[in-house]
């Protein structure tokens, strides 16, 4: 009996790698012997980095940068097991999650922090990237990124402009000849699930910017920025991004990755099942089992349970997705190789008190997913004892 566990984390109670660990532990309470793979895996949000790195056997640097709030801040970038392929998640740099919900202001956050980590990259000699830039804390288009790689993004007066896409208003001038030589030595691969425009109603202010902090009269701000951002840019590089897809992913600096960087832009969930060898690993499986936090008929749109169960079902291994809580919908997932929903919940319980045993909760489920699913079938025996 071979199963693959792959989730993603269970947004505030686990991570990716403590949720497999959990369903690992339900499962031997059934089947002793039972041969294990465990790939955590994310979608290019928080946790890709330390994903990547672990299903890899690869390593992490720590880094002192400029946080989102411009605060020196410890951040970390990844090294994959080929000792050659950076990560980088903005997350670690510029993330929300780095500030109090009090002190979320897009119209001053700044990317700085994440060109800080690309720089000590290329300074430690690695020319092959994967940004996953999930979980922003910023609406200024990257323009802090580009300042920190060496760009000019000057105002009328010659200075540079400040932080946060407050500013971008005042962006008059950008010289390249400062810009970081090394970009171009090298290729960046964008894990991003968003592909949302840099301007307008479906753009990165009006869609992003709230959760950021963000009120009505701040997203009107912020896009007119954005729409100034991009119309200097495009003076300059003759590249169009107001209605380009994906240019407006992590507050625009989707953008600035597609005018001034050698990149190429894939869905998370896709790239960490790359990196991760998933398809490897999952042939001669019985069973692959994947869960996060909420699942509903948005699952289908590409979130991390729907791309690991579509590489399953490619080899004829089915799915059972292990839910903190289920949506509407779910009848949606079972045309992609998808089995079974289950909720961790099993008893009436609190939000608080389900976040803090979460762990406990998963191993039982998958305890018991798996003593249904391989009842009676030839060859297995339930522990008993």
């Amino acid at each position: 009996m071979k199963i693959v566990i792959a989730p993603d984390s269970f947004k505030g109670s686990v991570t990716a790698i403590e949720a497999a660990l959990s369903i690992k532990r339900g499962i031997k309470n059934a089947f002793p012997n039972a041969e294990m793979k465990l790939i955590p895996v994310a979608d290019g949000g928080e946790g890709t980095m330390e994903n990547l790195v672990s299903s890899t056997n690869g390593h992490k640097v720590a880094v002192t940068v400029t946080g989102p709030l411009g605060k020196p801040i410890e951040a970390f970038f990844g090294v994959l097991g080929d000792n050659e392929t950076c990560i980088i998640e903005m997350a670690s740099a510029s993330g929300l999650d780095l500030i109090s919900r009090s002190e979320r202001n897009p119209l001053t956050a700044t990317t700085f922090g994440t060109g800080e980590l690309i720089k000590r990259a290329l300074d430690e000699g690695y020319r092959n990237f994967v940004l996953a830039i999930g979980g922003s804390a910023t609406n200024d288009g990257g323009v802090g990124m580009l300042q920190a790689l060496g760009m000019k993004i000057l105002d009328k007066s010659g200075n540079e402009v400040g932080f946060g896409g407050g500013a971008l208003h005042q962006i008059h001038e950008i010289r390249l000849d400062q810009f970081d030589k090394r970009i171009h030595e090298s290729h960046f691969l964008i894990a991003s699930d968003v592909d949302n425009p840099l301007i307008g109603e479906k753009g990165a202010s009006h869609v992003f910017g709230p959760q950021k902090g963000a009120t009505d009269e701040m997203v009107q701000v912020l896009d007119e920025n954005l729409t100034h951002w991009g119309n200097v840019v495009e003076q300059v590089t003759g590249i169009r991004l107001h209605e380009r897809p994906g240019a407006g992913a992590a507050g625009g600096i989707g953008g600035a990755f597609q005018a001034f960087f050698p990149s190429t832009m894939k869905r998370g969930v896709d790239v960490v099942i790359h990196y991760s060898k998933l398809e490897e690993n999952l042939k001669g499986a019985d069973l692959l089992i994947t869960g996060e936090g909420q699942v509903d008929f948005q699952t289908a749109y590409g979130k991390t349970p729907m791309g690991v169960a579509q590489t399953a079902s490619k080899l004829g291994i089915p799915t059972v997705i292990i839910a903190g809580s289920i949506g509407e919908r779910i009848e949606s997932l079972y045309q992609y190789g998808i089995i079974g929903v289950f909720s961790i919940i099993n008893r009436p319980i609190s939000l608080d008190e389900a976040m803090r045993e979460t762990k406990k909760l998963l191993e039982q489920t998958a305890e018991q997913v798996c003593r249904t699913y391989f009842f009676n079938k030839e060859g297995v025996i339930v522990n008993e004892d």
